[in-house]
């Protein structure tokens, strides 16, 4: 039973971790209201909370990998709940927005989890896995958004506190210091001493360095892009752009409206999983272009859809009609969840014993649309705050074509071994 507890403390870990990463998106009205910020800077403060994430993820890929996942997830973990504490007793906007900075770096969990999951489940089950794990875990940017303007409401009045965003940095970091114990004392870094072993003898810079260049990763870390890095966006923007783009002015509401897109994006992902190990398992071809390559059809498919309900976005809002924008947001986040676990299906699949190093840089790029995407949104050129999500859904169709192309048969057969430097017999050891 080992691997289910494995799964449901990297789950539970992952989801708070997410929670504690968007926590201040529920709170920035009153936050603007104290430090005197304007609308563009907490677009800046929504992309600040994505800047450390690409190198931090990389980063933590390869140490879980070297040094295993129990050790690493709470490493993070503890530090983070540290400065969300600290964040509480700011009295300046520059001290504040340095240590949410490093509150923000609780989004590279995602990458130790991943690897944690892959080291217990077989191939046939590593879609559903961690789908289950990615789904779960980033619906925690829905539960803080239901949970904590409810719970810190506007008229809080507690220990400490006053202020109802203060109250809570301070009190999810203490559960992030709690959950940080827990998943040191009770986490096993890998189902054999073998598996362990072979995972840390690919932890070397050659190695980390031969798969981040394969043709096979750098597509699903572009492909990550415009998903996971999408949903970050998202999860830190529509409280804003519900309240600002349609005079929504009661706080909870907004937040409400913005979680309904965090729910899909978060929930359904296991099924993005699901289908991809069930088309693999079951050899079937659903687009005839890519005959034989199961996983990246369902793959394709879904980056095609997260393009068309982003223009979707666009038109929704500008009928002035916020429950039909709302719906649209919906329908983003479901393309964003079948995507996402369609793309870490992938992954350990292809790098079975390097799923760390690679999914720090699927992971880590693809956070950078979070940090472009809210400046998108927020541009002052722009007539509207509406039509910044049709300019994303542009900017992504070169991406999707690049994934047709790496996702023909001939390629995409040694996707994981050809790349953008020398073969893999001269370079790395194998990864089966």
């Amino acid at each position: 039973m080992t691997k289910y507890r494995t799964l449901l403390l990297a789950t539970v870990g992952f989801n708070f971790s997410f929670l504690i990463w968007f926590s201040f998106a529920p709170f920035t009205g009153p936050m603007a209201e104290e430090f005197g910020l304007s609308l563009a800077e907490i677009g800046i403060l929504a992309s600040a909370a994505i800047w450390l994430a690409p190198f931090g993820r990389i980063l933590t890929g390869w140490l879980s990998d070297k040094y295993g996942a129990p050790t690493v997830f709470a490493i993070v973990l503890g530090y983070v709940g540290v400065f969300s504490m600290a964040s509480a007793f700011a009295q300046s906007y520059a001290v504040f927005f340095i240590e949410r900075l490093i509150v923000a770096t609780a989004g590279i969990t995602f990458v130790i989890g991943i690897q944690h999951v892959s080291e217990w489940f077989e191939e046939g089950e590593l879609g559903t896995a961690e789908g289950i794990y990615a789904g779960i875990g980033n619906a925690g940017a829905a539960g803080g958004a239901l949970v904590l303007p409810r719970v810190f409401g506007e008229g809080w009045s507690g220990p400490l506190f006053q202020t109802n965003w203060r109250a809570a940095f301070f009190y999810t970091g203490v559960v992030s210091i709690v959950l940080a114990v827990a998943y040191y004392a009770l986490g096993e870094a890998a189902k054999s001493d073998a598996k362990r072993q072979a995972t840390k003898d690919n932890a070397s810079f050659r190695g980390w360095f031969y798969t981040a260049t394969r043709y096979g990763t750098v597509v699903l870390a572009l492909a990550y892009v415009m998903t996971f890095g999408l949903e970050l966006s998202m999860n830190g923007w529509l409280a804003t752009y519900y309240r600002e783009g349609f005079a929504t002015n009661d706080l909870v509401l907004a937040s409400t409206f913005a979680a309904t897109f965090s729910i899909a994006a978060g929930l359904l992902r296991p099924i993005g999983g699901y289908v991809s190990d069930v088309l693999a398992r079951n050899e079937k071809d659903i687009l005839p272009f890519f005959t034989g390559r199961y996983r990246e059809q369902w793959t394709f498919l879904t980056l095609c859809f997260v393009v068309c309900s982003m223009l979707g976005m666009t038109a929704a809002g500008l009928t002035g009609e916020v429950l039909i924008a709302v719906a649209a947001g919906f329908l983003v986040g479901t393309g964003c969840a079948l995507a996402e676990g369609s793309i870490f299906a992938q992954v350990p699949a292809m790098f079975p014993n390097s799923s760390g190093a690679v999914a720090g840089v699927v992971g880590g790029v693809g956070t950078v649309g979070g940090i472009v995407y809210p400046l998108v949104y927020s541009a002052q050129f722009l007539p509207n705050l509406h039509t910044g999500y049709s300019i994303v859904a542009a900017s992504m169709i070169p991406i999707v074509l690049l994934t047709a192309w790496v996702f023909q048969p001939k390629i995409a057969s040694v996707a994981n071994e050809d790349g953008f430097t020398s073969d893999r017999r001269t370079t790395a050891p194998a990864d089966d």
